[in-house]
């Protein structure tokens, strides 16, 4: 379809031949009214001009932010002007893509009754004297509230957790099932294939709601308030040889309130006198 200001220039072409207009405008078939139409002044100029300027300073703003900006400054706009404004300059925000969270059942957060049968893990950081990060990867057993393991490193990546976690097994061997936020470590492919090949369960709680890791997130609580906040380290190795000594005396001289005033390993003892010999089916009905 040819649009009006092509239709124009074609009949004034024509009247410049010789045609006259009435004549020019009836083979075109447009009415002298098109013809003489004007387009109004653009009036928004100004105020395109700085939509795109504080769409440009504030990049992850939209058409309703923005609309706020230009209110604040004293601006008198229409918010419907403001966002045809926008669209018509094709400022829209590109979607951040989220986070792929592989699928699981949501479990309820209950006490496992024997050990080993659910880990809850998670990460918490620090920095050393000049400053470098320090990454400690927590490890506690649900049912009987131990410090399975605690890793300071550098970084841990999807592969390093997996390697760790071979360790533990060959010390402790490994529990029926995992619970752990979703963190790019706990969601990776090398802890899926990890957790298939070795017949693990992982538990992901729901985004935003670390209530449902209870155990690991009250625990984390205290190693930062009794371990980390209490010690400057120097190094990595003088890290590595406090939180051990830390992990140690929490496990074995520390009384908890909610194992009956007992420590963690003197409960684990006692969950394991109660339950000498636990087949797979009954773990599987104790969470």
């Amino acid at each position: 379809m040819v649009s009006a200001p092509a239709r124009r220039d074609v009949v004034r072409f024509m009247v410049s031949r010789g045609l006259s207009e009435r004549r020019a405008l009836r083979v075109i078939r447009m009415s002298a009214s098109a013809l003489r139409y004007q387009s109004a002044p653009d009036r928004n100029g100004a105020l395109r001009e700085r939509i795109i300027a504080l769409a440009h300073r504030h990049r992850r703003y939209g058409a309703g932010m923005i609309y706020l900006k230009l209110r604040q400054a004293g601006e008198r706009v229409n918010h419907k002007r403001v966002e045809r404004l926008y669209a018509a300059a094709r400022l829209q925000i590109k979607r951040r893509k989220r986070k792929k969270v592989p699928a699981s059942e949501r479990k309820p957060l209950g006490r496992p009754c024997a050990a080993n049968q659910v880990w809850s893990m998670d990460f918490v950081f620090d920095r050393t004297a000049e400053g470098c990060v320090i990454k400690n990867l927590t490890v506690v057993d649900d049912a009987t509230h131990e410090a399975v393991a605690i890793v300071p490193e550098r970084a841990i990546g999807g592969l390093s957790l997996t390697r760790i976690l071979d360790q533990l097994a060959l010390q402790r061997g490994l529990p029926s099932a995992i619970r752990t936020d979703n963190g790019k470590e706990f969601c990776g492919r090398a802890m899926l294939l990890w957790a298939h090949l070795h017949d693990v369960a992982l538990f992901l709680i729901e985004p935003g709601k670390p209530n449902q890791n209870a155990y690991i997130e009250s625990f984390n609580g205290r190693f930062r308030d009794e371990c980390l906040n209490e010690h400057w380290f120097t190094s990595l190795h003088h890290a590595k040889v406090v939180i051990e000594a830390w992990r140690r005396e929490y496990n074995e001289e520390r009384p908890k309130k909610s194992l009956g005033g007992l420590t963690p390993s003197a409960y684990a003892e006692q969950l394991m006198l109660k339950h000498d010999k636990v087949t797979s089916d009954s773990k599987l009905g104790c969470y």
